[in-house]
């Protein structure tokens, strides 16, 4: 079961042989530390229940395997209750699946492509809600080609460059007979706005799909990229508050790699983003990740105020430099695999044994919240980082920050000799950030972000 002990886990996600710039990944398997595939199996009593608290513990250690992520992460994030059985589990994931069917057939009724095995990265429609004839797009579906996956080069071209932004990727012998469909003219007075909106997105969605780890061998697959449009695509037609935006496929992928069934790859991207959706909310003024930046400001000016005046002096008191650490949570500052790494170890310690009752049954989760029902929960079966928030009435009257904003003031606190010396504009900020790009580790960062937690906590609850 095991490889090496202390061995890396890049071999669990294989990196095309010509990126060579890949950072190589800092996580460690090992023996005793790691939580392995029968640790795991030994956790669940023989009706199905889990300890959840004893895999949290394990995996504050030292992470999960990668062979048994995928399932690990279903209960991190909330799909399921650690205290249903096997039996139930089971029921939920089959009606899962059916209900994802249903939405993702309900995508293809509007536009076909969903579902076919390919995706588009031009646009099909114009704000009006009448179809773009795009001769690029068109020469995809001659009859006269032969049918099938195209060209190797035209797949790295649309990766790299993007240098016209249209194509059409097609991998079934039915490519051409749907995309006739598609070009079928559109009765716009039959097309509502909604829908008009989710059309306007699918070819940005294609855009993100084909720059989305491209290193890794696994989505040279065509099926593998079709997988990945399909679960946004569907997923920017349920969720019409949000949408689609960039950086969503970003925290998409490793559900894809990690969860053979497609239902339930995005099942997990769903839990993801009830906790990061509000960053993804936008308005005419403003767009959601604000409010963290604006609490991540207050965070430094309280562990650190001597930097946070520096970065206002510097024009930099919004905290922007901040922004894509938080919206792809880390993904760009870590390799693939450490990225892995550092979010399992986040939900771990931020784990809240009420999380799938609060996302199935939010009413039922606050009023037990508020002590009107149920029994209280047991801080064993919280993450370290939880039992914090527990601790010090967090969860009494707003919501706790999360353990990201925590991570980024760390990273800030470790910089911070160096921002005050040698930053002398918003660019040397930018720049010293960058630098930390493959140079984490994720354990000593999720430490660090502990630490900097205890401090606020401490500080923010003395007088002033």
């Amino acid at each position: 079961m095991w490889r090496d002990p202390g061995a890396p886990a890049d071999s669990f996600y294989e990196v095309r042989p010509e990126c060579t710039d890949v950072p190589k990944s800092r996580f460690r398997i090992k023996a005793g530390k790691t939580l392995s595939a029968r640790k795991w199996q030994a956790a669940f009593t023989p009706d199905g229940y889990l300890d959840i608290g004893k895999i949290l513990r394990r995996i504050q250690r030292g992470g999960v395997h990668p062979s048994i992520r995928g399932e690990v992460w279903e209960f991190l994030l909330g799909c399921y209750d650690p205290k249903s059985t096997f039996d139930e589990r089971e029921q939920i994931r089959q009606r899962r699946r059916n209900q994802y069917a249903r939405w993702k057939e309900e995508c293809r009724q509007m536009f076909p492509v969903v579902g076919s095995g390919r995706f588009v990265t031009a646009p099909i429609i114009t704000e009006d809600g009448r179809p773009v004839q795009d001769p690029i797009v068109l020469s995809q579906i001659n009859p006269e080609k032969e049918p099938g996956l195209p060209p190797k080069s035209e797949v790295d071209a649309v990766n790299g460059k993007l240098t016209n932004g249209n194509t059409v990727a097609c991998s079934t012998s039915s490519s051409c007979e749907v995309l006739e469909r598609v070009k079928e003219p559109i009765n716009c007075a039959t097309v509502d706005k909604k829908e008009i909106q989710w059309k306007l997105t699918l070819h940005q969605i294609g855009l993100d799909v084909v720059r989305t780890d491209r290193t890794l061998v696994f989505y040279e697959k065509q099926e593998n990229l079709s997988k990945l449009w399909d679960i946004l695509a569907v997923y920017a037609w349920i969720d019409k508050d949000v949408g689609y935006c960039q950086g969503m496929s970003d925290l998409c992928s490793p559900m894809i790699i990690l969860l053979h069934d497609e239902a339930d790859a995005f099942w997990c991207f769903e839990r993801l983003m009830r906790r990061l959706r509000g960053n993804f909310r936008c308005t005419e003024r403003s767009v959601g990740v604000e409010a963290q930046l604006h609490n991540l400001a207050a965070i430094t000016q309280i562990i650190d105020p001597k930097l946070h005046q520096h970065l206002e002096t510097l024009g930099g008191g919004d905290y922007l430099f901040a922004f894509r650490m938080l919206m792809v949570l880390f993904r760009r500052e870590f390799s693939f695999c450490d990225s892995l790494y550092l979010w399992e170890m986040m939900w771990a310690l931020e784990y809240d044994p009420d999380l799938f009752h609060l996302y199935e049954d939010p009413e039922a989760a606050n009023e037990k919240a508020e002590g009107s029902k149920g029994k209280a929960k047991s801080i064993r079966q919280c993450g370290k980082f939880e039992r914090e928030i527990m601790r010090n009435g967090g969860k009494s009257s707003e919501a706790p920050l999360p353990i990201s904003l925590f991570l980024v003031a760390s990273v800030l606190k470790d910089k911070s000799s160096k921002l005050l010396q040698e930053a002398r504009g918003l660019d040397d900020v930018v720049k010293i950030l960058n630098d930390v790009t493959g140079n984490l580790d994720a354990k000593k960062a999720c430490s660090g972000a502990m630490k900097i937690h205890k401090r606020y906590l401490r500080k923010a609850k003395k007088p002033k």
